[in-house]
């Protein structure tokens, strides 16, 4: 079990909040807002009203002793914040961006992590739209990602290895999804069935590459 505290309750830091809380580890939602805390305080294992700029509320607070940090607040309070828990020695700090020059900033003063949401989200519903067989997506950084892609019409009956996905679009199969049963790095001679769902990870432009061509 690893401890985190979430600085900003807007959407995206409720939603990290409670969903690192319901995976076992132990949170502590931080907001100025009360009634944001309110809402919070049942999902979580501690919910604190305090004002995030505060650098003493929040030595109070232990902060420092926490495995991680997410700062989820607004663009000039993020900075101010990613700094002085820097300075206060807070192990990993990780700062949600709104733009690619704030990303930039955050990172520039002391953030060891930066995360984007919004464009994330945004790149994964488009995908979603325009693809009929890609299920999820991960970004890891902005050239790679793994996808999650029901197995298309095309590659049912035929083995990893005559549908050459590396080969061809340098990407590759981490694992197969069969019903409830999950193939690790299976083997060139693994037969894809239908309903398989492929685990594959590449770089973005060699997978957009291959989606449109399974949905050509």
């Amino acid at each position: 079990m690893k401890t985190f505290a979430v600085i900003g309750l807007g959407r995206f830091g409720t939603s990290l909040a409670i969903t690192l809380c319901r995976m076992g580890h132990e949170v502590l939602a931080i907001d100025e807002d009360e009634k944001k805390v309110e809402e919070i305080i049942e999902f979580v294992t501690h919910a604190v009203q305090a004002d995030a700029k505060d650098e003493q509320a929040l030595k109070e607070l232990d902060i420092k002793n926490f495995d991680a940090v997410i700062v989820s607040v607004g663009k000039e309070a993020s900075i101010w914040v990613t700094v002085m828990l820097k300075e206060m020695g807070v192990k990993k700090v990780i700062a949600k961006a709104q733009t690619e020059l704030h990303g930039k900033v955050l990172s520039r003063v002391g953030a060891d992590k930066v995360v984007f949401p919004e464009r994330d989200m945004g790149e994964r519903v488009a995908r979603a739209l325009v693809s009929d067989n890609i299920m999820e997506q991960i970004t890891l950084s902005p050239e790679h990602s793994i996808i999650e892609m029901i197995a298309p019409p095309k590659f049912i009956g035929k083995t990893l290895q005559d549908i050459a996905l590396g080969r061809e679009f340098g990407v590759t199969v981490l694992a197969i999804r069969r019903g409830k049963e999950i193939l690790i790095s299976p083997n060139a001679k693994t037969e894809i069935i239908e309903g398989d769902l492929l685990v594959i990870i590449g770089r973005n432009e060699q997978l957009e590459k291959m989606e449109k061509l399974m949905n050509e």
